[in-house]
C-alpha cells in the first residue's frame, strides 16, 4: 500500500486537484506546505489532527514546510458567519514564537512565516503584481466567500484568498514547492493558489484536503464543554488529554486512530473487533489515549495521567503529589484554606447546602478528606492536613469532589 493509499484509506483525502498525484505522492521526492495563521499561542488537538500530514509523507520521503502566517494572521481567514476580530502586531509576533516551538519539536520541520515576504510589499505592487490574475466574479464563487455575501464581507477579508494563493506561488518559486495540504474548508484557497502559480510562471503545482476531524454530531473535535483541547501542556494538562480521548464517542473512535495515530491498518481492525465485542474495556479509546500523548508529551507524561486517573479511581489520593492533584483536579470548584472546620469547609465548596446536611453527610461516613473517611465535623482544615502543605481533596459520595487550596 502506497502512501496514497494509506492516506485514503485512513480518510484523510477529501479533494485532490490532479488524478496524477496519486502516483506523485507514492514515488515521494515533493516539497509541500501547510499553514496556520498564530491565532493563539498554541495549537490544540484539531490542528495536530492536520499537522500529522507531515510526518506521514516525510516518512513517505517528502518534505514538509510549516508556514505560520505572521503576515495573514493580521488579516483573518473570513469565517463562514462572520469577520474575525483583528490581533496587534506584537500578539501575532509571540504566537508566532510559541508555534514555532511547538511544531519544530513535534513535527521536525522547517518552519516559515508570510509576513517575511509581505513586509517588503507594497499596495500598488500588490494590485499589479497579483490583484490583476484575479477575476472578481472567480473569487465571490468560492464557497467562503460566497457564504458571507448577505451577510456582508469586508475588502481586507476579500483579500485573504490573494494573500493564500500568493503564499502558494512565493512558496514555489524560493523553496520548490509544489504541493499544498490544508483541510477542506481551504479548498478555494488552495485552488487559488493552482492557478496565479501557472498564471505567472507556467508550472503545475498541486492541492490536496483533508476532511475535518469532527464528533458524530458534526461539531469540530478538540473541544469539551467549548473548552478547546490544548498541546500546551500548562493548558490542557496530559491528564485532562487522557480524559478527553478515554471519553471519545465509541462510534468515532476508530475515526480518531486513523486520524491521529500511526497504528497499522492490522492493529486498527484488531481495535475495531475489540471495540465492537466488548466496548466496555474501552480498549480502542486506551490504545488512542496512549499514542497521541505519548506522541504529543512523552512516555513519562501519559505514565503520569494513568497514575492520577488510577489513583481518582481508587480513591488513593494520597498517592499522588500536590502537583498531579493540580492536573487531576482542575476543573473542580476550589476553596481557600484558612484553617475551617470540615463542616464550614463542606458548606463553602458546595458539598452540602447548610450545616445541617453536612452533618448528616459526616455522621452516614459519606464524607472522604484526601481518600481517607472523616466524621469529626471539627477536623481542621490547615495546610499542616494538606498534602505537600498544599491541597486538601474534599469528596462527598461516589462522585462529588471539592479541593482546598493553601
Amino acid at each position: 500500500m502506497g502512501i496514497y493509499e494509506e492516506l485514503e484509506w485512513r480518510g484523510l483525502i477529501k479533494d485532490v486537484s490532479d488524478p496524477s498525484l496519486r502516483d506523485k505522492l507514492n514515488q515521494g521526492g515533493m516539497t509541500f506546505y501547510i499553514g496556520t495563521d498564530p491565532t493563539g499561542d498554541s495549537l490544540h488537538i484539531g490542528h495536530y489532527s492536520s499537522f500529522l500530514i507531515c510526518k506521514r509523507l516525510q516518512q513517505a520521503g517528502h518534505h514538509p514546510i510549516v508556514l505560520v502566517g505572521g503576515g495573514t494572521g493580521l488579516i483573518g481567514d473570513p469565517k463562514p458567519d462572520s469577520e474575525r476580530p483583528m490581533i496587534t502586531k506584537e500578539t501575532v509576533d509571540h504566537n508566532f514564537n510559541c508555534l514555532k516551538e511547538q511544531l519544530t519539536k513535534m513535527f521536525n520541520c522547517e518552519v516559515v512565516n508570510n509576513y517575511d515576504w509581505y513586509k517588503d510589499i507594497n499596495f500598488i505592487d500588490f494590485l499589479r503584481d497579483y490583484g490583476k490574475f484575479f477575476n472578481v466574479n472567480y473569487m465571490l464563487n468560492k464557497d467562503i466567500v460566497a457564504r458571507r455575501l448577505e451577510s456582508g464581507i469586508t475588502y481586507t477579508e476579500f483579500s485573504y484568498m490573494i494573500m493564500q494563493a500568493l503564499d502558494f506561488y512565493y512558496l514555489n518559486e524560493h523553496k520548490n514547492v509544489t504541493l499544498e495540504v490544508a483541510g477542506q474548508d481551504q479548498w478555494g484557497n488552495i485552488t487559488a493558489g493552482i492557478d496565479l502559480t501557472r498564471k505567472k510562471t507556467g508550472k503545475e503545482v498541486y492541492g490536496l484536503t483533508m476532511p475535518l476531524l469532527t464528533k458524530s454530531d458534526g461539531t469540530k473535535f478538540g473541544k469539551t464543554n467549548g473548552k478547546a483541547i490544548w498541546l500546551d501542556k500548562d493548558k490542557t494538562s496530559p491528564y485532562e488529554m487522557y480524559q478527553f480521548f478515554i471519553n471519545s464517542e465509541d462510534s468515532k473512535v476508530i475515526d480518531y486512530l486513523k486520524f491521529l495515530t500511526f497504528l497499522s491498518k492490522e492493529e486498527i481492525e484488531d481495535l475495531e473487533k475489540k471495540n465492537n465485542e466488548n466496548p466496555h474495556l474501552r480498549e480502542a479509546h486506551k490504545a488512542l489515549a496512549r499514542e497521541v500523548i505519548t506522541s504529543i508529551h512523552g512516555k513519562e507524561a501519559y505514565d503520569e495521567a494513568i497514575k492520577i486517573s488510577e489513583a481518582l479511581f481508587s480513591g488513593n489520593i494520597k498517592s499522588l503529589t500536590a502537583k498531579e492533584i493540580e492536573m487531576g483536579f482542575n476543573d473542580l470548584p476550589c476553596i481557600n484554606g484558612n484553617g475551617q472546620t470540615l463542616l464550614q469547609g463542606l458548606v463553602e465548596a458546595g458539598l452540602a447546602s447548610s450545616n445541617r446536611e453536612a452533618r448528616e453527610f459526616l455522621k452516614n461516613g459519606a464524607v472522604l478528606v484526601n481518600g481517607d473517611k472523616v466524621n469529626d465535623q471539627n477536623f481542621l482544615l490547615c495546610s499542616e492536613n494538606a498534602i505537600e502543605g498544599k491541597f486538601i481533596v474534599l469528596r462527598r459520595g461516589k462522585k462529588l469532589y471539592a479541593l482546598v487550596k493553601f
